[in-house]
C-alpha cells in the first residue's frame, strides 16, 4: 500500500509541475513577443531618424554590407 502511495504522489507532483509550466510557459511567449515588437518599432523609429538625417545632408543613403569584412568575394 506504502508503494502505491509513493507512486500516487509522484504523479500528482508530475502533474502540478507540469500544468504549472504550461501557465508560465504562456507568460513568458506573450512577454517575449511583446519585447519583439518593441524592438521592431525601435527600429522603424531608428531608421526614419536616419533616413530624415541623410535627407538633410542631401547625403546617399547608407549602404549595409551583406558579407563580413574579413570574407573573401
Amino acid at each position: 500500500m506504502n508503494k502505491f502511495r509513493d507512486e500516487t504522489s509522484r504523479l500528482t507532483a508530475k502533474m502540478n509541475r507540469e500544468r504549472v509550466a504550461r501557465a508560465e510557459r504562456e507568460a513568458i511567449m506573450e512577454e517575449e513577443a511583446k519585447r519583439a515588437e518593441a524592438i521592431r518599432k525601435n527600429m522603424v523609429r531608428l531608421r526614419e531618424l536616419r533616413l530624415a538625417k541623410e535627407a538633410l545632408r542631401g547625403a546617399e543613403p547608407a549602404k549595409t554590407e551583406t558579407q563580413s569584412p574579413g570574407s573573401k568575394q
